[in-house]
This record gives C-alpha cells, sequence and structure tokens, in this order.
C-alpha cells in the first residue's frame, strides 16, 4: 500500500531542484526553493495562530502564485485545503465555510468587504489571512499573507504528522442544491492523478524512486482555468509533484491575448482549458492574427469539466499542427474516467472516449453494458476515489457504493458504449429531458448544435409542456451579426439524432455566461426559457 502525501512528495522536489521555477505570474518569480521557505513560515504561522491538526483552511481567491503556495504550507503543517468559488453568493460562501468547519480563510483584498459582512455569521474561523492584491489596506480583523510568511522556521514539520490519510477538501456545485464537499485522501488524490498523468512515477517507489527520477525540471503548465476548481487545481498538483512550473494569468478576466502572449514569454509547455468557453476565443485570436506569437514550446492542450467542440479542435490542429489534444473526462468525485486524443494524424469525434483503465459502463444493476447495444448506463470508476462527501452519509452512499466487493465512484454521467468499445457521453442525470416518455440528455443535443453554422454556443434545457411533459429548447449563443432560425436547426439536429431530440423551441442569447470553469447554470437558462413564452403557446413543430 502506498503512503503519498503531497507536502513529503513536494519537499523532495524543492530539495531536487531547488533553483528551477516553481510558480509564475508576470513578472513574479518563484523558484522551488523560494516556495519552499514560503511555505515553511506559513505552514509555522498557522500553527502559531491555533490551527491544528486536520484543521479546515478556505482559499477565497483569484489564481494567483499564493494559492498554490498556501496549498503547499496547509500540506506540510496537515492542515485541510478548501475550495471557494469566488463567484457565490453571501449564502454560498457562508455554507461552505460553516459546512467545512473552516477554521482559517485565505482571501484576496478585493473580497474584504464581503468577507468583513460574512464574519459575524462564520464565528468558527479563527484567522481571516489577507492577501494584498492592491485594493486597499489590510483590515484591522486580518493578518497579513506577507507577514506570514516571513515567520522564521526550518524545513516545518507539525507535532502532530503528516499522514497519508490527510485530507483536500474539493467543494463542488452539482447541478442541485448547495455545494458539498468531496474529501480526498491525498494518497488517493495522488495516485489517481499519478496513473492519469502522462507522465508518471511508479506506483510501489515511494519517495526513493521519486528522488531518483527528479534528474532535469518538469514541464511548464498554464492553467487558463480557475485554481478553485478541479480541473486547475488537480492539473497543477500532478505538475507540482512532477518538479514542474505552473504559470497563471495576471489579469483576473479571460483576455485570449494575454494568454496568448503568456505561452510565449514563458514557453509553456502545456495548456489548460475548459472546452469552448476558453478554447474558441484563444482560437479566434490566432485566425486574427496567425504569426504573431511563437508557440513552438507548446505541445499540449488539455481540457477537461465540459466536453471540447470537433470544429474547435481542428482548428487548433490547422494553426499548430504539432499539437496533442486532450479532452479528459473527470469529475471532482473521479479521476480518469476517460480520454479523447487528437492530433494532426489521429481523429476523435466529440464526447466519445475511450475509457480509463478502472472504468466501466453499467446497469443500474451493476451489469456493464453491452457494446452497441444502444442500452444507457451510468460510468462507474472503480478504486481510488474520495472518501466521501464531508457530513452528508445520504449523498456518500448514493455516489461511492460497493459492487460485486470493489468500491466505486458513481457521479451520475450517463454514457453508451458503440461496437468498436468507445463510450459515447450523454451528460449528467439530474439534467435530463423527458419529452413524451423519451430520455434526452442536453450535452448529446448541444454538441450537434454547435457545428450548426452560426452557433457559437449552446445549450439545451426542458419547458413543461400540458402534450408532452417537457419539450426541448435550444438556447443559442450565435456569431455576431448571424439569424439562425429555430425550423433549420432543428432540421439539422434531425438529421443527426433522433426527431425527439430536435428542439421544439429557441431562445437567442448575447452569451451564455458559463462559470469560469466552463459549466452551464442550467437552471438559471431553463428560468430564462420558459419567461420568454407566455402559457399556452404551441411549441414549434420538428420539420
Amino acid at each position: 500500500m502506498t503512503e503519498w502525501n503531497f507536502a513529503d512528495i513536494w519537499e523532495v522536489v524543492a530539495d531536487s531542484l531547488a533553483d528551477a521555477p516553481a510558480l509564475v505570474q508576470g513578472t513574479r518569480r518563484q523558484t522551488w526553493r523560494e516556495v519552499d521557505a514560503r511555505a515553511d513560515g506559513l505552514a509555522k504561522a498557522l500553527v502559531d495562530l491555533g490551527l491544528s491538526h486536520q484543521d479546515k483552511v478556505a482559499h477565497y481567491l483569484f489564481n494567483c502564485p499564493e494559492y498554490l503556495e498556501s496549498t503547499f504550507a496547509l500540506f506540510k503543517a496537515a492542515l485541510v485545503p478548501v475550495n471557494t468559488n469566488y463567484r457565490y453568493t453571501n449564502d454560498e460562501l457562508g455554507h461552505i465555510w460553516e459546512d467545512s468547519d473552516a477554521a482559517a480563510v485565505i482571501f484576496h483584498g478585493s473580497f474584504s468587504e464581503r468577507v468583513e459582512a460574512l464574519r459575524a455569521r462564520v464565528r468558527a474561523v479563527r484567522a481571516w489571512i489577507w492577501v494584498d492584491d492592491g485594493s486597499g489596506p489590510c483590515p484591522d480583523w486580518a493578518v497579513a499573507y506577507e507577514e506570514l510568511v516571513k515567520t522564521p522556521s526550518p524545513r516545518f514539520r507539525p507535532t502532530w504528522g503528516r499522514s497519508p490519510d490527510d485530507l483536500l477538501l474539493l467543494y463542488t456545485g452539482g447541478t442541485t442544491g448547495m455545494p458539498k464537499g468531496v474529501m480526498w485522501r491525498q494518497d488517493d488524490l495522488f495516485a489517481s492523478l499519478n496513473s492519469a498523468s502522462p507522465i508518471s512515477y511508479p506506483e510501489g517507489t515511494g519517495l526513493a524512486g521519486l528522488r531518483e527520477s527528479l534528474i532535469d525540471p518538469g514541464p511548464v503548465i498554464l492553467p487558463s482555468c480557475p485554481l478553485m476548481h478541479g480541473t486547475g487545481l488537480f492539473t497543477s498538483l500532478i505538475v507540482m509533484s512532477l518538479g514542474g512550473s505552473i504559470v497563471t494569468l495576471a489579469n483576473r478576466k479571460f483576455d485570449p491575448v494575454e494568454l496568448l502572449d503568456t505561452i510565449e514569454r514563458d514557453r509553456v509547455n502545456v495548456l489548460v482549458i475548459v472546452g469552448d468557453a476558453f478554447g474558441r476565443p484563444v482560437l479566434e485570436a490566432l485566425d486574427a492574427a496567425p504569426d504573431r506569437w511563437d508557440l513552438s514550446a507548446l505541445l499540449m492542450i488539455v481540457s477537461s469539466g465540459v466536453i471540447w467542440s470537433e470544429p474547435v479542435k481542428a482548428g487548433f490542429l490547422r494553426r499548430i499542427p504539432s499539437l496533442i489534444l486532450a479532452d479528459l473526462f473527470a469529475s471532482s468525485e473521479a479521476v480518469g474516467m476517460g480520454s479523447s486524443i487528437a492530433s494532426s494524424s489521429t481523429s476523435s469525434s466529440t464526447g466519445e472516449f475511450t475509457l480509463g483503465k478502472h472504468a466501466r459502463v453499467i446497469t443500474a444493476e451493476g451489469r456493464d453494458i453491452e457494446p452497441g447495444s444502444g442500452e444507457v448506463g451510468v460510468l462507474a470508476l472503480e478504486g481510488r476515489g474520495p472518501i466521501g462527501y464531508y457530513k452528508d452519509s445520504e449523498k456518500s452512499a448514493g455516489t461511492f457504493k460497493v459492487i460485486d466487493g470493489k468500491r466505486y465512484s458513481i457521479p451520475g454521467d450517463y454514457a453508451m458504449v458503440e461496437k468498436d468499445g468507445t463510450v459515447k457521453l450523454l451528460g449528467r442525470g439530474s439534467v435530463c429531458i423527458n419529452t413524451g416518455g423519451e430520455k434526452v440528455y442536453p450535452e448529446e443535443v448541444e454538441e450537434v448544435i454547435k457545428v450548426f453554422p452560426g452557433v457559437r454556443d449552446a445549450a439545451v434545457v426542458g419547458l413543461a409542456d400540458e402534450r408532452f411533459g417537457e419539450v426541448i429548447c435550444a438556447v443559442v449563443e450565435t456569431e455576431p451579426g448571424v439569424a439562425v432560425l429555430q425550423s433549420e436547426l432543428a432540421a439539422h439536429v434531425k438529421s443527426k439524432l433522433a426527431g425527439f431530440k430536435a428542439p421544439r423551441r429557441m431562445v437567442t442569447v448575447g452569451s451564455l455566461e458559463r462559470s469560469p470553469s466552463g459549466k452551464i447554470d442550467y437552471a438559471r437558462l431553463k428560468a430564462l426559457c420558459a419567461a420568454s413564452f407566455a402559457p399556452g403557446d404551441s411549441p414549434m413543430p420538428v420539420p
């Protein structure tokens, strides 16, 4: 049995590659030696402030070096990192910090006013740690992050020690209810990420094997998506474990030109995105100025969290034929469910994945779906995974199940298995549409709509209907100056999918307003669509 702990791993990296770059943002450059020393100071300071073994510490930060540096400190002190979505409302923020039993919150100065409004509600928080972002002075009720990292300390190890059982809490919004905290043991998380990584350590060699492998610095990656979500955080954790460096963008509003400038300047090897919400504007910038950037260091673009459309992937390969494009299927609850790899010499269809080595598509009874049967099942990942949702045994029992004596994570993603063994993703059951007794999974229809001329992005929701129970409504974001007709769009979908999957209603929007992680707020769009039609309006017939 392995006994991985990220603090132990990263300290070996810092000892082996002390002068190699670790964290980069704009003109800020920190070596592994510097990050290690500052993390030691912060770890000691947090313990001096009264935090103890496995206390929870919430990050309320934009992407920045402090995010990962403080994560290192929390691992060193055997404290538990807790992510916080910076787009959440006060109620959602309060819920996360109360539900996680947060003992401290590390926050950007820009959030000071909101944090102050919540302090009386979240009384268990013993330390508010302010990260200077030029937005104003440190509040008198907080302590400055930069002062804490200067705390004198040798290599810090708490009196209670470290363990492979030390946790990381990843709060995920899901599709219903308040956010819930996914509990990952560090040993399981590292082993899962290591197994799914193109570059990995031998499983059974431990720190000695890791030390022998760390000869040269690892890859340079740029997570353009937020570190507060699993895609950005998990890719950063494994790359840091490989002795690589993490480059973060300086601006808080996504700017494709800044991203391409950064890739060129910092010689980024791997770009991490979340589907078309990030990929499309980057491709448009490349198309507008194809000779502006030297992207010769860029080897791979990784997307996860949202299906990445074929036209955008094809556009990247047209501009940079040497690229490898990896569309990874994973979630907060399951790492390594499947992948889809494309390059100039190979191709793969959007939404079709090769199963991970520990993944299955199963029925409700736990039986494997027969390839080519047309039967719909759910994806299940065996083995290393979260130990459950924090303080929620009921939801844990629904997601983490034992089948034939083996433990599986079943987050709720529906899929079919094609004759050749590839898996076609259909989406989460919680947003499934029931129209006339037929089940329709939004992502399947959305990917067909996205390739229709003039469509920039799309979502699909179900609207209440007296005859069919629900009818499909397409929410379409069009290219500037382009008009898309519902009848033509429906005919296009019907040419690719069963007729009952074609939209009978359509709403055009300026933007789908995807989250920073590329996710769609289906509840908001459903309310928007419902308000767009008068009661009793008949849906359009499908051609």
